[in-house]
């Protein structure tokens, strides 16, 4: 007789979400502020949108592998889906801690060409430690749980962005960390952001990794649950995957043109400031240039501001998402989705 799944807690559910958190931390930190970094270090507006085609070729070619690797893997020490999550950490940290200090790294490459490398490192890492966690919710609740499961993952998401957006704001206004110094290329308040993300990030991961027990592959066996290698059926696509991924093609458009411009569009052309490189030579000639400081000083708000709106922006996200089992049971999985697109396009 096939033995079933236990039913977790509700503290081992958090435990086994929790490094989610983490990572969507380090992914709020890239969106709201990797333009903002890679152009202090010169980057144009106009080439921008190529070093941001990193995040969707590292997803298309690291999530296909890792979800194949996470699925044949099993460590004693480490189980399934956990190596991964910490692998993924060490690199993402790594990469979070370099990135807003690249042009100390210029000894042969420019600034920017270091930038963009480390960004793809980041975004990479990313991919290696996110894609084995929404597996590790199904791996370990029975069906009657996922909901809360994904639900419980869903808030520390939430939490995450909200936080990771915020953290440049919160440092400059709540603790006086400079961010409108004219002689550095990324504002000590990002920089020190960025530090504070590779610790949370690496402490959640290092939270789920040793609160969280995955099951062996006997007891897999035991559960019945068949193992990838062993399924023998043609690979195939259902028809409605093919839909969600036409809907999902155009979605990211919107989603990637606000991650890349947002902080050009309001410097330069809703307040009409000048670029951060022209202020920031104007400075270096005449450092007591009152309007170039009072333009650079503004510029850097704004910069912060877009953490704001992005933090508010993830926490609509994250409560609406909540309210989506209880939208969808009223009028339906398909209604629900169309709805959601229509608002999203709408904002």
């Amino acid at each position: 007789m096939l033995k079933e799944k236990p039913k977790l807690s509700f503290w081992q559910i958090w435990n086994m979400s929790f490094g989610f958190m983490g990572i969507q931390m380090g992914f709020a930190l890239q969106n709201g502020n990797a333009s903002r970094i890679l152009t202090d270090f010169g980057a144009n507006v106009e080439s921008l949108s190529w070093f941001w085609l990193v995040a969707p070729l590292t997803g298309m070619i690291i999530q296909p592998i890792i979800g194949y690797w996470s699925d044949r893997t099993w460590s004693k020490s480490f189980g399934r889906r956990r190596p991964f999550f910490l692998g993924g950490a060490i690199l993402a940290c790594t990469a979070l801690v370099l990135l807003p200090n690249a042009d100390k790294y210029t000894s042969i490459f420019p600034a920017l060409l270091v930038g963009a490398g480390f960004l793809m490192l980041m975004d990479t890492s990313f991919n290696i430690s996110m894609e084995p966690f929404r597996a590790l919710v199904a791996d370990n609740l029975p069906e009657s749980q996922s909901t809360i499961g994904f639900s419980i993952q869903t808030a520390l998401i939430g939490i995450g962005a909200v936080v990771g957006s915020f953290l440049p704001w919160i440092l400059a206004n709540w603790f006086g960390v400079p961010n409108n110094l004219p002689n550095v290329k990324v504002q000590p308040n990002v920089v020190y952001s960025f530090y504070i993300g590779a610790v949370v990030f690496m402490a959640a991961i290092l939270w789920t990794v040793f609160k969280t027990k995955e099951y062996s592959p006997q007891e897999r066996i035991d559960m019945g649950i068949i193992e990838p290698e062993k399924l023998k059926e043609k690979f195939s696509i259902p028809m409605t995957m093919w839909k969600l991924g036409l809907i999902q093609f155009f979605s990211w458009f919107g989603l990637f043109c606000m991650w890349v411009y947002t902080t050009t569009a309001l410097r330069e052309h809703t307040y009409g400031l000048p670029t951060i490189d022209s202020l920031k030579e104007i400075l270096k000639h005449n450092p007591s240039d009152q309007v170039a400081l009072s333009q650079l000083a503004l510029s850097e708000n704004l910069g912060d501001w877009v953490g704001i709106l992005f933090g508010i922006y993830n926490g609509v996200s994250a409560i609406f998402a909540l309210l989506i089992p209880i939208i969808a049971a009223k009028i339906g999985k398909s209604k629900t989705h169309m709805c959601s697109l229509i608002m999203g396009g709408i904002e």
